[in-house]
């Protein structure tokens, strides 16, 4: 694969961090982003020395437009976007507050938002580039009850992820933009749940986080549009909506 220039936001922990790892091992360059400096450059030492570490709360415009300058200022230019900041939730829809509804759009959708409108420039200068959005299964089938919240805003970050791509099409084909989606993956995605959780690697059948990070590679080399990480899962999305198209 030729040498990229990879920015992964939520790159501190989880997928994010296993992902710049694998990104640096096979010989890219990685910007690493996240709020929490310590972790990020434990992470950075693990990916060795063309890492860049760069503190940011991305869900804040600005502090993206700030880390998108910073990516071309150190790096020269910026090859792909990874958008792969997220939060869940535990609390069923009945008891869902606006609160939880705005943290939720905030964290898993404007923050993607912002990455995908803040890199587009220069992506148009450059005449190409990718954007590789993380989702999730459950915004393809809501079978968790108590992530209510984070799987309508993940449908929206696929919505908007297929829309944008739609966009550029005519008049950009040089630019991708990818959707990724995983299931269960062990991290610490549950025990940080708003509200707080169950770990993930209390549940079977999850994935490492190493495993999600080789599918994001290999969208990076495929340029592929809409990717499971696992490959059941498109036969799972399928049964469900044929299910609700049968009706009562």
């Amino acid at each position: 694969m030729t040498e990229r220039v990879v920015v992964v936001t939520g790159a501190s922990s989880g997928i994010g961090a296993a992902l710049a790892e694998r990104a640096a091992a096979a010989g890219h360059a990685v910007m690493l982003v996240a709020r929490t400096e310590e972790r990020l450059r434990e992470v950075a030492a693990r990916c060795g020395p063309r890492a860049f570490v760069h503190v940011a709360d991305v869900t804040s415009r600005p502090e993206v437009r700030r880390a998108v300058a910073a990516g071309v200022a150190h790096f020269g230019r910026i090859d792909v976007w990874v958008n792969n900041v997220g939060r869940g939730i535990t609390r069923p829809p009945s008891q869902l507050t606006d609160e939880d509804i705005d943290l939720m759009m905030r964290v898993n959708v404007l923050s993607a938002l912002y990455g995908m409108q803040e890199v587009l420039p220069h992506f148009r200068a450059r005449g190409g580039g990718q954007v590789i959005n993380v989702s999730s299964m459950l915004a393809r089938v809501p079978y968790a009850v108590h992530r209510a919240a984070y799987s309508g805003a993940k449908h929206f970050l696929n919505a908007l992820t297929a829309n944008f791509r739609d966009e550029l099409a005519a008049e950009h084909p040089g630019i991708t933009v990818s959707l990724v989606s995983p299931g269960l993956v062990y991290t610490e995605f549950g025990t940080n749940a708003h509200h707080g959780g169950p770990p993930s690697r209390s549940f079977p059948q999850g994935q490492d986080a190493e495993q999600v990070a080789d599918v994001i590679l290999r969208v990076m080399e495929t340029r592929a549009t809409d990717v499971y990480t696992r490959p059941e899962s498109h036969d799972r999305v399928v049964a469900y909506f044929e299910g609700i198209g049968q009706g009562p």
